[in-house]
């Protein structure tokens, strides 16, 4: 038998109460239940993941994967009020396949003729296809969140967290 995961105690008792990924918490309202952090780390381990630089897949299939999980796990979690954290999320998610788009385009060649392609005026196209920065901090760019809008990844096939999670809440 388990000790960690067998035992009788008031919920209220134990600082890090956890049973199946949700937890249980105060404020001046009274009580709400929320998902468990341990659990909300594990999420976010798994979409980094499926959003690894290194993975050698299409971004329509890795847009497919996170997808497939995300639906699942907030279908599981959908009773608890988790909007803000979801944003943060959404938000995260969008700069990690603007950074798996940009690791994709490999040569600096292919950098410069994909952002002119997506309408970057040409003196930025040569300066941040060239550019030596990580590919997290160039993803954050204001050069790529103005080429790759997020009205283009949802085009692409990028499915919205947040919009999914509202939409779950919108039917009851």
């Amino acid at each position: 038998m388990n000790t960690e995961k067998s035992k009788v105690t008031s919920i209220f008792a134990q600082k890090e109460f956890k049973f199946l990924g949700f937890c249980l918490g105060r404020n001046g309202s009274g009580t709400y239940i929320r998902v468990h952090r341990k659990s909300l780390a594990k999420a976010k381990g798994k979409l980094k993941l499926l959003t690894k630089r290194n993975r050698g897949r299409n971004v329509r299939r890795v847009m497919q994967e996170v997808k497939e999980f995300i639906r699942g796990w907030i279908g599981y979690f959908r009773a608890v009020d988790m909007k803000r954290t979801l944003m943060s999320w959404d938000k995260w998610l969008r700069r990690r396949l603007r950074m798996y788009i940009w690791k994709q385009w490999k040569k600096s060649k292919t950098k410069v003729a994909n952002l002119r392609k997506l309408g970057v005026p040409a003196d930025k196209t040569y300066r941040w296809g060239n550019s030596r920065l990580g590919y997290w901090r160039i993803a954050g760019s204001h050069v790529l969140k103005c080429s790759i809008t997020n009205e283009r990844l949802a085009a692409v096939g990028y499915f919205s967290i947040l919009n999914y999670y509202e939409s779950l809440h919108l039917c009851g």
